[in-house]
């Protein structure tokens, strides 16, 4: 029989003991001073500030007044017993994902609560989760909730991706249940976490913490290491061009009370080269204008590359012919998910500066160097290759009949593009031909192409593009690959 005096574990104690996880804490990736590691945490938060030898949360964001609480940010509360959410959830999900395929989420779609707003520096789509944004909870049913999520996550988790989660917001009257996070995390297989590559935690509070902690004993290390908490928005500028985003200005109301509160963090974001302002766009320090080399080819427009490299071969950027012809080579062209993986960042930064000083490049070897590198070019020009006139004809391709797309497409491409941007589109386009041919080697269908380039080829003129703006450009970009005969003049 048990003594009567023996300690009583706690909740996680006692999770933990079931699942036959040690109670030392793993050490997990941060951005803060604030979190060196997790914390042991008990289910009473006081523990958080009170207990010696502990990390906090920065005091400010334990010191938020009520009133700020209860319409932004998350109330940190967890009124259910987890233990028996966590044993009442199901091990298959199946059923969610296929009822997600005939529903249109009408209600779910302008929201914003989900975006997909392009590729970082080195190549991987960049998903953005606003939980400001979600319905209150009486409107919307969990279940519909996972089902749209995963509908929207399926069309890029094929490739590297990234997820930024901006957590102010969430509130009791937002907040799913707790089974559902257990449920979610179930549901998004090794399909959805293979190819993650940083999951960015925005703003985190206790709750976060808590959930964190009780979901820890069921979560792979490997997955764990791909979590970063990010307290303040300057500290995400690190990793993300936070101009593409699309940052609610609830989140950026919040991160500015945060500042307020803590001058030493205030002083830092004042003293980074671009601060992230109310309205969401960055404002640079000032600085004195220097032309660039005339042997720059990224950053700078295609007219620029055009007018001053000496390299040019009919018209096409000497960093686009060195790619193509890397990657048309028979091993690289049939190399499995060509265009989807990302590549080392300081590999790409050391391909860029040898390619703006006019030296000779060399990818070690590696296909996926290559392909990033090419993805980058286009990202990086001063306007799309596609141009910032025709943005909002491209938005409106689904809507066109079957009958007028042919016609109307031409019009765009033969007559309204300009004659350097038409060489090089059409260079490509022959380029990726060859690419989806062989699609029953390197999995790249004229579709899968599409989602890559299309954001690398179509972009707003303010660099946001929403969630509602990438299936009209994917199809867009799917179109011209499947009909690049007959719409590129030979």
């Amino acid at each position: 029989m048990e003594s009567e005096h023996q300690p009583k574990l706690s909740p996680i104690r006692a999770f933990q003991a079931l699942h036959g996880v040690s109670a030392e804490e793993d050490p997990y990736t941060s951005l803060s001073e604030y979190h060196d590691y997790e914390p042991r945490l008990e289910f009473d938060d006081s523990e958080l500030t009170q207990a010696p030898g502990l990390a906090p949360l920065p005091p400010e964001l334990l010191d938020i007044s009520d009133d700020f609480l209860n319409h932004s940010a998350s109330d940190g509360t967890i009124e259910e017993n987890f233990e028996e959410e966590l044993a009442r959830a199901p091990e298959s999900y199946a059923e969610i994902a296929q009822s997600s395929l005939e529903d249109s989420f009408a209600e779910l779609n302008g929201t914003g609560l989900v975006d997909v707003v392009g590729d970082d520096e080195i190549g991987r789509r960049i998903i953005v989760v606003s939980a400001c944004r979600l319905p209150p909870s009486k409107d919307l049913h969990p279940d519909r909730l996972l089902r749209y999520l995963m509908f929207t996550l399926d069309k890029y988790v094929e490739q590297d991706y990234s997820l930024v989660y901006f957590h102010c917001g969430l509130s009791s009257k937002n907040k799913p249940p707790l089974s559902w996070l257990w449920k979610a995390y179930k549901a998004f297989d090794r399909k959805y976490k293979k190819n993650l590559k940083a999951l960015y935690l925005v703003h985190p509070t206790n709750f976060i913490r808590i959930v964190w902690q009780m979901l820890r004993p069921a979560i792979s290390v490997k997955f764990g290491r791909k979590m970063m908490y990010v307290n303040y928005l300057h500290e995400l500028k690190q990793h993300l061009n936070l101009d593409k985003l699309c940052i609610p200005n609830t989140v950026l109301e919040y991160d500015t009370l945060l500042l307020a509160k803590n001058p030493r963090a205030a002083e830092t974001a004042r003293l980074c080269p671009e601060r992230v302002e109310k309205t969401g766009n960055s404002k640079s320090t000032p600085k004195e204008s220097l032309s660039p080399p005339r042997t720059q080819q990224f950053g700078v427009s295609l007219q620029f590359v055009t007018e001053n490299n000496v390299d040019m071969v009919d018209s096409i950027p000497p960093v686009v012919r060195q790619c193509v012809e890397y990657l048309s080579q028979p091993d690289a062209l049939e190399t499995e998910g060509i265009f989807r993986r990302s590549a080392n960042i300081a590999t790409i930064k050391e391909l860029q500066r040898a390619c703006n000083r006019g030296e000779p490049i060399s990818f070690k070897g590696d296909p996926h160097n290559a392909a990033v590198l090419l993805k980058t070019f286009l990202r990086d020009l001063e306007e799309p290759l596609m141009t910032f006139d025709l943005y909002d004809e491209i938005l409106q391709f689904q809507s066109w009949s079957n009958r007028d797309k042919p016609r109307k497409v031409k019009i765009l491409i033969l007559e309204r593009l300009p004659a350097e941007n038409y060489r090089l589109l059409k260079y490509i386009f022959q380029f990726l031909w060859k690419v989806q041919d062989r699609s029953c080697l390197n999995k790249m269908t004229s579709n899968n192409l599409a989602v890559v380039f299309g954001p690398n080829l179509v972009w707003p003129p303010n660099g946001q593009m929403s969630l509602q703006s990438i299936g009209p450009i994917n199809a867009f970009t799917d179109f011209l690959l499947e009909n690049q005969e007959s719409i590129f003049i030979l």
